[in-house]
């Protein structure tokens, strides 16, 4: 099993080596940085696993730094972010956690906490990627049928293929199929809707994805030329990745271009995601696996939504200690203890299907 690398951004130089001490012994391989902007020339180097990274440092400071991955680096999307910061620091913990970090631990380090929360973390990752790359064999799957059927661009496909093309239809991703001549043949609701607000992602009159500029249409081209190609270094991963900006400054569209083998020849898959938009959760059908009742559906809807706790409080008119108890009860029927947590159990989950209507 391959090495887990994290990386520890500190500028505290003792603290620094004690910790990489004890990831080392933990069977961790570690890079080290003792700030931000050395942290961003480690990561150019190899990306991390999980990123330790204190919050007061020199130079550009562990928000900064959070900031930066977030934009500009969405391949490290599902990378743990973990602030180190001290007992004191209340509000540094709370920004931290709105600026997207996924967890604090507190200074002075238990490092025997420190372990088992990284291990956690880990593993969450690991159960994340599991199940998508079980989705991604699935779709691919659905598209071979529909690559392989020459009615695929069709409104209504028959059989096999109108089967996968409804499935596809209640993804909350947009999916794409290219053929070998690199024009597409199929595109799912998700994809038809981005495509008609014509922001980052366009198709030509001869049926070709193009981006938001010339830049954004050559890097959309040479992504799919590395996966087909079976000496591009997409191929070798199985896919390739891309940001497609988006002239209103809007976050950007993120892609994974993926090959597929059909029959007839050599075809991609495209899997486009708006970071912009958030899947519409079914609430009949959250409170019948959890056993939610009506309060508790309405604020696990409005969490997924990205609604914060004040804001919900305000709109359903509930006092803070009545929304604390229903949170309570959130978590424990859902085997969480974590608000982050529960939020990406719904999103992850085929709870964030989409439904078939407009």
């Amino acid at each position: 099993m391959r090495q887990r690398l994290i990386l520890c951004v500190e500028d505290e130089a003792d603290l620094r080596a004690d910790i990489a001490e004890e990831l080392r012994a933990a069977g961790y391989a570690v890079a080290e940085a003792p700030n931000g902007e050395a942290a961003l020339a480690r990561i150019a180097e190899a990306a991390p696993d999980l990123v330790l990274c204190d919050i007061n440092m020199p130079s550009m400071d562990g928000f900064a730094l959070l900031r930066r991955l977030r934009e500009d680096r969405p391949d490290l999307a599902d990378t743990p972010f973990l602030f180190l910061t001290a007992l004191a620091d209340r509000r540094d913990m709370v920004a931290g956690k709105e600026a997207g970090a996924d967890d604090y631990l507190v200074k002075p380090i238990d490092y025997d906490v420190m372990l088992a929360t990284i291990a956690a973390r880990l593993r969450q990752v690991d159960r994340m990627r599991g199940k998508a790359a079980a989705e991604m064999e699935a779709a691919r799957a659905a598209f071979g049928a529909l690559a392989r059927t020459p009615e695929a661009t069709l409104p209504a496909p028959d059989g096999a293929a109108g089967a996968a093309a409804a499935a596809l239809d209640r993804v909350a991703l947009g999916v794409f199929l290219l053929g070998g001549d690199r024009r597409v043949s199929f595109v799912n609701r998700a994809g038809r809707a981005m495509l008609a607000e014509a922001e980052g992602l366009h198709l030509s009159p001869e049926g070709m994805l193009r981006g938001a500029a010339a830049a954004q249409t050559a890097a959309l081209r040479e992504a799919v030329e590395a996966v087909l190609s079976p000496r591009g270094s997409g191929a070798a991963k199985g896919g390739a990745g891309l940001a497609l900006p988006r002239p209103s400054g809007r976050r950007p569209l993120t892609a994974l271009v993926c090959p597929l083998r059909a029959e007839d020849g050599a075809a991609i898959a495209l899997f486009v995601s708006d970071p912009e938009r958030q899947p519409q959760l079914a609430p009949d059908v959250i409170a019948g696996l959890y056993g939610l009742t009506p309060a508790e559906t309405r604020l696990a809807v409005a969490l997924t939504q990205g609604q914060r706790l004040e804001e919900i409080a305000e709109a359903f008119g509930l006092s803070r200690s009545t929304l604390a108890y229903t949170l309570r009860n959130l978590f424990r029927k859902t085997e969480t203890d974590r608000q982050a947590d529960l939020v990406r159990l719904f999103l992850a989950s085929p709870l964030a299907i989409g439904s078939t209507e407009a």
